[in-house]
């Protein structure tokens, strides 16, 4: 439920008649067999938000929730151009149904978008490992690192992460357009407050803006989420809406 409230206080911000409400299903759920807990669930989502999508002509900027509303919406840019995804989070999300402790499928977005993931859920033209550079991770899974490691994926500290150095990678993939995903928790917990899992060390925001900035002023922006905000009351979210609606605005200045 905070992430309902931190995604709603989110579009309360943003201008009405940009903004499409896609709507998810009270009801949890059910897993139908598999070892994704409310498999059913993220379907619906997924089909729904797919066709939201369709029926625009510019690209999106998508407001979680968790990171699996990135499911469909990296799919859809996925689908028609050659994208590199900036993935901005404390976790890498990498973890399969089996190797995943908890079953939630947020922790399993990045790798069912890179193919490997409950059938049901991963997309007809899945990423290449090549073409995702994660930046400011800092919590893995055992299982997380060793597929990181032996799949190529490029990681990124927050002290590692700069213009160039990500400049650098996308071009060396091969990409003419990025995803830019935030997750967050990818902040440090020093400086904002309103997130579920706070892992110290993170990025400051300056620093994360001026990142999405200058990626920007080199590739296409093919699309963009945010993803997680969950405030524990209207009052931190008051103190956090701010720094959100600077991303947002390196986003789509």
């Amino acid at each position: 439920m905070r992430l309902v409230d931190g995604a709603l206080a989110i579009r309360d911000d943003l201008p009405t008649a940009s903004t499409v409400l896609v709507d998810v299903p009270l009801e949890a759920g059910e897993s139908q067999g598999t070892k994704v807990a409310r498999f059913s669930s993220l379907q619906l989502v997924r089909d729904r938000q797919a066709l939201a999508l369709s029926r625009l002509d510019d690209w999106a900027l998508t407001i979680g929730g968790d990171c699996g509303v990135e499911l469909a919406s990296i799919s859809h840019v996925a689908d028609s151009q050659e994208v590199a995804v900036l993935w901005f989070d404390a976790h890498p999300d990498l973890n399969t149904p089996e190797s995943s402790p908890s079953a939630a499928f947020t922790g399993m977005v990045l790798r069912t978008l890179i193919g490997d993931g409950e059938p049901g859920l991963v997309p007809a033209h899945p990423i290449a490992p090549g073409r995702i550079l994660l930046v400011g991770a800092r919590s893995f899974d055992d299982a997380e690192s060793d597929y990181a490691a032996s799949a190529g994926i490029r990681s990124f500290t927050p002290d590692e992460a700069t213009v160039d150095a990500l400049v650098a990678a996308i071009e060396a993939s091969g990409a003419t357009s990025v995803y830019v995903h935030v997750d967050l928790d990818v902040l440090d917990p020093a400086e904002f407050g309103g997130i579920g899992y706070p892992e110290p060390f993170g990025v400051e925001t300056t620093a994360l803006t001026g990142l999405i900035r200058g990626v920007r002023e080199r590739f296409a922006l093919a699309g963009a989420g945010i993803t997680e905000f969950a405030p524990a009351d209207a009052a931190q979210a008051a103190d956090d809406l701010p720094t959100i609606l600077r991303i947002i605005g390196a986003l789509t200045a």
